[in-house]
């Protein structure tokens, strides 16, 4: 007994090392002072100054615009992806080359990134970011895609196809509802995945428009602000409501695969 609690202290000492600087930070974004490090009483005069701060608000749409298109390019890539992995070959090569963007470093998929698009002249903006997050988090929804797929009964595809739907059909109405858990879950992934990324964005982005991560490193490279306290704690809420409606999402699907 007393070896089994002994467990718990480093257990509840990595919880705390973890969740401590969130909870501080949400604390502080209701600060009333100017120090981002004093709490001096509740306020919400810095979610006031935050919305009123254009340079954030344009960061923030275009991050949530990479986010959401990225997340669509990468799911339905890595879903297909996955899914001719699994059933349309058996070559380890092509299953190290298909999670290679996940394993490669991302200043060096960075710079590969805006190589390429350099050689075939394609001017950078949010639409170059979307496609770059599109790869990186490719590989990402394929894994989670293909540990889903794992499970799924193949004989139901095998039957699908012996009753005469051909590769479309069994796709949409046998395989794709097996899934859905597992593609709703990538999709997660990659959209919080977009959603900090600040390497790959500020290699590909240009100097027109700026992400969300790019100009909170540009603002606190000379101190923290209290506003960004509160933006912090905008991107934590919008974090676990993406959370929870994916869950929500999930069991639904489940629910459909069985019936």
């Amino acid at each position: 007994m007393r070896r089994s609690r002994l467990l718990h202290i480093p257990f509840w000492a990595t919880l705390v090392f973890l969740y401590a600087p969130i909870v501080v930070l949400v604390v502080m974004s209701f600060n009333s002072g100017e120090s981002a490090y004093t709490y001096e009483g509740f306020s919400l005069k810095w979610y006031g100054v935050l919305a009123q701060n254009e340079r954030v608000m344009d960061g923030l749409v275009n991050t949530l615009i990479v986010a959401a298109g990225s997340t669509v390019v990468a799911t339905v890539l890595g879903t297909m992806l996955a899914v001719g992995l699994a059933r349309h070959t058996r070559s380890r090569t092509l299953d190290a080359l298909a999670l290679l963007p996940a394993v490669l470093p991302d200043l060096v998929l960075a710079i590969g990134l805006l190589v390429f698009y350099g050689l075939i002249q394609l001017t950078l903006g949010v639409y170059s970011v979307i496609l770059a997050h599109g790869v990186f988090s490719m590989a990402f929804v394929a894994a989670v895609v293909r540990t889903r797929l794992a499970g799924a009964d193949p004989s139901l595809e095998e039957a699908s196809r012996d009753l005469g739907a051909g590769p479309v059909t069994t796709f949409m109405k046998v395989t794709l509802p097996q899934l859905v858990p597992g593609v709703v879950a990538g999709a997660l992934l990659a959209f919080t995945l977009s959603l900090d990324e600040f390497v790959i964005a500020f290699f590909t982005i240009g100097n027109l428009e700026q992400t969300l991560p790019i100009v909170i490193y540009s603002m606190i490279r000379f101190g923290v602000e209290p506003q960004i306290n509160a933006l912090g704690a905008i991107l934590l809420l919008v974090s676990f409501t993406a959370v929870i409606v994916g869950q929500r999402m999930t069991k639904i699907g489940e629910a459909r695969a069985q019936d």
